[in-house]
């Protein structure tokens, strides 16, 4: 039998309540609330594609959402393309729907962000393009700062970003290697972008603290190393390792503006920059040197380090860096899952396992004042009284997540660079717990967890 697909008839406008809905072939038609918002505001701009029976009674074939969300907005009348058709050709109503749901091509972001763009032209604010588009405010917030930058657009059209990646990149506009080191993550490993973007926060907060105090020094007269020496018992030698006359350590207050002076600039976790004082010739200032060993490590080495060294404490460093934006990301995240309604299922296993496995760090963080735990639950305040006490009275429904706040956040005080450096059952247990949820582990974290590259988190 052939079929004929190709419809002919006339538009008219009818109730929507009036029209009968027939068997479709998707199953479920969810009606999101900004869908119904929409038709509410401009009605359906498409028509329903139905048939009329011997009895008048009109059975929509194509337009199922749009004939429940014109009913639950209130529309009046809807446009409805009528055909030639009739009950018993099943098949040609399957293939119509097959059809009609298949072969349309969804909106991109690229797409949405540069209509949002001209509805602002138009003089529309965001607020008003949320409602009459049916798009959360803050969507269109985003996607209207988006399509201002021309390198965040071209993230969303040409990279596949999704709207809300490139809305962080705005925070790094101007900085053209740090926007395609983060677009090459955003694409290649989306699930360690949270973290990338941390670490690049950091790093630029470092890099401002360092370029400030190197601007102090140099305008001291002071000359500035790109990187710190690391042979301490050739010039220039570091002031720490200088003795006056007296046999005395050498106050740093005392060559300033000094010739012969140089400083590195070293950066430390939070973005504290400090300044290390060299001098060039210590006995044209009265000054002895003191030797010893290289970089601090306390070994016996003297003289510079190897290639190798360099290699491993470049290493260090990058871990290290990795595992401070983690933190930042895992309590982020681990804030926004207690904020959750519903506790996670094996929230009373995860407890039990927690105060036997890990009942040292917990009683640790109990002692401290449960400071992160207050974090996890949104507490804001001064750390003494009793707040977590306080916050669970006002909200009794939440105990299990005030119970998993308290032992999480004892764990996560009690984590810091060694848990990485030196991985134990305890900490490696919890990460695989958060993994278990549904987290994302960094390359760092899962060297805590104690897995391996290939080993799945379950």
């Amino acid at each position: 039998m052939t079929i004929d697909t190709t419809p002919t008839g006339t538009v008219e406008h009818i109730d929507p309540r009036t029209l009968i809905v027939e068997t479709n072939v998707r199953t479920i038609a969810p009606l999101d609330p900004g869908f119904v918002d929409s038709v509410r505001q401009v009605g359906v701009l498409t028509p329903l594609l139905a048939w009329r029976d011997q009895d008048g009674g009109v059975h929509v074939r194509a337009g199922q959402r749009r004939t429940l969300a014109a009913r639950e907005a209130g529309i009046a009348t809807v446009p409805v393309y009528l055909v030639d058709a009739n009950d018993d050709d099943t098949a040609r109503r399957i293939v119509e729907q097959l059809i009609e749901n298949d072969q349309r091509e969804a909106l991109t972001d690229a797409d949405r962000i540069q209509a949002w763009r001209a509805l602002e032209l138009e003089g529309l604010t965001a607020t008003a393009i949320a409602k009459r588009t049916g798009t959360k405010r803050d969507r269109v917030k985003t996607g209207l700062a988006v399509a201002q930058s021309s390198t965040a657009t071209d993230a969303v059209s040409e990279g596949g970003l999704t709207l809300d990646q490139a809305a962080i990149l705005l925070e790094f506009d101007g900085d053209a290697d740090t926007v395609a080191e983060l677009t090459e993550v955003a694409t290649t490993d989306p699930g360690y972008f949270p973290v990338a973007v941390e670490r690049a926060r950091q790093d630029r907060v470092a890099r401002d603290a360092k370029r400030q105090v190197e601007q102090e020094e140099a305008g001291k007269g002071h000359r500035i190393l790109d990187e710190r020496p690391s042979d301490y018992n050739t010039a220039p030698y570091r002031v720490r390792m200088l003795r006056t006359a007296d046999d005395e350590p050498v106050d740093p207050d005392t060559i300033q503006g000094q010739p012969g002076v140089a400083v590195y600039v070293a950066t430390y976790h939070g973005g504290e920059a400090r300044a290390e004082y060299y001098l060039d010739d210590p006995t044209a200032l009265g000054y002895t040197v003191r030797e010893e060993s290289g970089y601090g490590t306390g070994g016996a080495q003297s003289g510079p380090i190897t290639d190798e060294q360099k290699a491993e404490r470049k290493e260090l460093i990058a871990h290290n860096k990795e595992w401070d934006a983690a933190e930042t990301v895992r309590r982020e995240w681990l804030t926004q899952f207690l904020a959750r309604k519903t506790a996670p299922k094996d929230a009373q296993t995860v407890i039990a396992e927690a105060l036997t496995g890990a009942r040292w760090k917990i009683a640790d963080g109990l002692t401290r004042g449960s400071t992160t735990a207050k974090t996890l639950l949104g507490i804001d305040g001064a750390d003494y009284g009793d707040q977590i006490a306080e916050y669970l009275t006002a909200h009794p429904h939440r105990a299990v997540h005030v119970t998993l706040a308290v032992v999480l956040g004892g764990i996560e005080q009690n984590t810091n660079r060694n848990t990485w450096r030196t991985p134990g059952p305890d900490t490696a247990w919890y990460l695989r717990a958060l993994a278990d949820w549904g987290y994302t582990l960094c390359p760092v974290e899962r060297i805590a967890a104690m897995l391996t590259d290939n080993e799945p988190t379950e």
